[in-house]
């Protein structure tokens, strides 16, 4: 069956006019379609990266104006747990990963960025979990969190090579 693809992305073989969806197309036009997907697949990971990072820092900002936040992390201590300058070095250590995959995810060839966003994500997502929530605000933006990190996941697992290998058998000999 011969390839068809909307005439918006390729030529057609037939001169004359746009085409109709019915236009036959030749598989060198159809390849050029591959480098357009894989950029919207890159963009589209590096944008739930950054809505991830959105929802985490309002999450945050959100908790300064909750009464007694900001006079409990001026004791040194937060939650029982002493705020020491090791955990806030591994706190940005943390924070860094999903502001790292923001440009990754962009720049990082296919196989490397596929295997680096679901690795990421799940990084973040047992920090996200192990964290929990002390609040119905605070859980609501955690549910968003972990919805954003899952289709991150999902998407990426999903995601195939944009530009296959092509084997001819003049490779072969």
């Amino acid at each position: 069956m011969p390839l068809k693809i909307p005439p918006a992305i390729a030529t057609p073989l037939i001169k004359g006019g746009r085409g109709d969806l019915n236009t036959i197309y030749s598989i060198q036009e159809v390849c050029c379609v591959s480098p357009v997907l894989a950029i919207e697949t890159k963009a589209k990971f590096s944008t739930l990266w950054m809505f991830y990072l959105f929802n985490v820092i309002f999450r945050d900002i959100h908790e300064f104006i909750e009464p007694g936040f900001i006079e409990q992390v001026m004791t040194g201590a937060f939650n029982g747990i002493q705020i020491t300058e090791p955990l806030l070095l591994f706190g940005g250590f943390v924070v860094e990963v999903p502001i790292a995959m923001v440009l990754l995810s962009r720049f990082l060839p296919y196989g490397a960025n596929r295997w680096a966003n679901i690795i990421a994500a799940l990084i973040t997502l047992a920090f996200e979990i192990n964290n929990g929530t002390t609040d119905l605000d605070d859980t609501f933006h955690m549910v968003i969190e972990i919805a954003a990190l899952s289709f991150i996941i999902w998407s990426a697992w999903r995601w195939r090579n944009p530009y296959p290998k092509h084997y001819s058998t003049a490779q072969e000999a």
